[in-house]
């Protein structure tokens, strides 16, 4: 069983009626099911391969879980996406499935914590996870029995958020800014050559002003520190921000910049899977050198006998 279906049976096991609706599995047609379109994580290929693999050979073994539409005669996803995914191309008619009676905003909640604890999620995912639960959250209402526990404090949704997350509420809310970035600049942000405040301080920029930014960096490689981007979006604030500007202030030498040695991406991107960010690559170049100069010293080592 996977994080995600753990997340969703330790949920629902509260009483035993909730404990026997959920354990009761039917087949249901593929063509009656729909994915959440909102669903914020992305089906990656290296993840599919072999979920598609163990499905051909085995079927289904945990089944989906759904909930009846409120407008169409359909059934939405809550749990299962990279399944249905899988089923859909392997052309299964029918999947096994439990229909869970809830709300749009309760499915939304279950949807985002119980893919939170995944290996790898990327910013732009936690980004629009963490705004899919808040704004759930906030449709709820008065409904907070799933949310928080009323004996204690009075929360904000942020701080709601964070009780079922490894980040604080003051981090959510910089990912939830990361949600007003131009997909350019997100895609920066995503493959770790934009950090998180720098990222915070840009989404305050017109989306005009975003992709000043993100023409200086196709052109001269160089993207801005935080001191940089707090400078970009003060100017911004004070409409004097312009490409020259923005040009200026990023080709600034930064404090303390050291020379940094530069390898072509096109040497080093065939050791790497397509959704590797750059803060992966690093990692596994740095481990890669740190067992080849193990290596070596055990060469030496021989050599001296």
């Amino acid at each position: 069983m996977n994080k995600e279906d753990n997340f969703i049976n330790t949920l629902f096991e509260q009483t035993e009626e909730t404990k026997s609706a959920v354990t009761e599995i039917v087949n249901m047609p593929v063509s009656s099911i729909v994915p959440n379109f909102k669903n914020p994580y992305k089906c990656r290929e290296e993840d599919m391969k072999p979920l598609v693999d163990s499905i051909r050979e085995n079927g289904i073994i945990q089944p989906l879980m759904v909930r009846k539409d409120d407008k169409a005669d359909v059934f939405e996803i809550v749990s299962g996406h990279r399944r249905y995914l899988a089923a859909t191309r392997l052309e299964i008619s029918e999947v096994p499935v439990v229909v869970l009676d809830i709300s749009k905003e309760e499915a939304d909640i279950i949807l985002v914590d119980s893919n939170l604890h995944r290996e790898h999620i990327l910013p732009s995912e936690k980004a629009f996870a963490y705004k899919m639960k808040m704004d759930a959250l906030k449709k709820q209402g008065k409904r907070t029995d799933l949310t928080s526990d009323p004996a204690g404090p009075k929360l904000n949704s942020a701080e709601k958020i964070s009780q079922d997350s490894e980040d604080s509420a003051t981090q959510i809310k910089r990912y939830i800014r990361l949600t007003n970035l131009e997909k350019s600049i997100l895609n920066l942000v995503d493959e770790g050559r934009i950090a998180m405040r720098p990222a915070v301080e840009i989404s305050y920029l017109t989306p005009e002003e975003q992709m000043m930014i993100f023409e200086t960096y196709e052109s001269d490689e160089v993207t801005p520190s935080l001191a940089q981007a707090q400078k970009l979006r003060k100017l911004s604030e004070q409409n004097q921000l312009n490409a020259d500007t923005v040009l200026a202030i990023m080709t600034a030498p930064k404090p303390n910049q050291a020379e940094a040695i530069k390898i072509p991406e096109e040497r080093i991107n065939k050791f790497f899977g397509k959704n590797y960010t750059k803060q992966q690559k690093e990692e596994h170049i740095l481990k890669a050198l740190e067992y080849y100069h193990k290596y070596l010293q055990r060469q030496r080592n021989r050599d001296a006998r």
